[in-house]
């Protein structure tokens, strides 16, 4: 099937959904919350827009972005800015969580995404969820001239990065030396209440002893789920944090030759919330990157 810039991707047909069927109301609530990330690379903003408003309206719990600026495909391929995206978005939802799905922690300086963060936390009504990472294209970085070090110091940069973010978050002054972010007598006001939880991206085996240090939560992806949780939480109690106040997300990407793993939830969207919420998440994010994708997951949310 053809996604939005050409390529062939998405849920396909044989995920057992009928191309007739109609736009239910949701018929009830999965076993963890599923959000849905949104393609940002080859989307037009009235797909995208209209999308997440059928998402919303289906029962899913969650408007997600990518944060890329660059397509990694055909270079004249448009891409949608994530943070101006979502808080379009924002202020045309009412219910479903508003996140980056992960920002990269080099794409803005930390105390301006501080105040991007707080702005949209408000205009979403307190919907924000600030996923964030260490990033993964070095090529769109070193086309715009944005500065990409090797990973540790990406890593150290994220741990500043999320210390910044706090600190702003309380609305100052504040002053507090950095080698990476140093701020002077910084004040930031509207303040966010609440402020957005943080959820830090590992799909390392660094990345579970990260999250636990530094955020309110963490995500990895399927294929490494099951694996890392253990480190993650042996890492909590090693800094002395409490698995009941932590957000742990399962992320859904694309497979091998762009097929959506996505479709097992259109396939069985009881049993894989269940299955998950067994394995230890609290919640899901798939990944849509075309029409059919839409619509598959709008009907699949009929058979909750």
């Amino acid at each position: 099937m053809e996604s939005l810039d050409g390529s062939r991707t998405g849920i396909p047909a044989s995920a057992g959904i009928p191309a007739s069927a109609g736009i239910p109301a949701s018929a009830g609530i999965p076993a963890i919350p599923v959000g849905v990330c949104l393609r940002s690379m080859g989307a037009p903003w009235s797909w995208w827009r209209d999308a997440a408003l059928r998402l919303e309206a289906a029962g899913y719990a969650g408007i997600w972005s990518w944060d890329h600026f660059v397509s990694r495909g055909r270079r004249e391929t448009p891409v949608l800015e994530a943070w101006t995206a979502l808080t379009a978005i924002a202020a045309l939802t009412e219910h479903a969580t508003i996140g980056t799905f992960v920002a990269n922690v080099m794409n803005r300086q930390p105390a301006v995404l501080a105040r991007m963060a707080a702005t949209l936390q408000e205009v979403s009504g307190g919907r924000l969820v600030l996923g964030i990472g260490i990033g993964g294209n070095a090529a769109e970085h070193l086309a715009y001239g944005i500065p990409w070090p090797d990973a540790p110091e990406r890593v150290a940069r994220l741990e500043e990065a999320v210390a910044v973010v706090r600190a702003l978050w309380t609305g100052g002054p504040i002053t507090r030396p950095s080698a990476y972010y140093p701020l002077v007598d910084a004040v930031a006001h509207p303040v966010p209440h609440p402020p957005p939880p943080i959820i830090v991206g590992g799909e390392t085996a660094a990345g579970p002893a990260l999250a636990a240090r530094i955020g309110d939560g963490w995500t990895t992806f399927t294929d490494r789920f099951v694996l890392d949780l253990p480190r993650y939480l042996d890492a909590l109690a090693a800094n002395g944090r409490e698995r009941t106040d932590m957000r742990v997300i399962v992320g859904y990407q694309a497979g091998p030759g762009g097929a959506l793993d996505a479709t097992a939830w259109v396939a069985d969207p009881r049993g894989e919330p269940e299955r998950w919420r067994d394995a230890g998440a609290d919640e899901a994010v798939v990944t849509a990157r075309s029409e059919d994708d839409i619509e598959a997951l709008v009907r699949a949310a009929g058979r909750w």
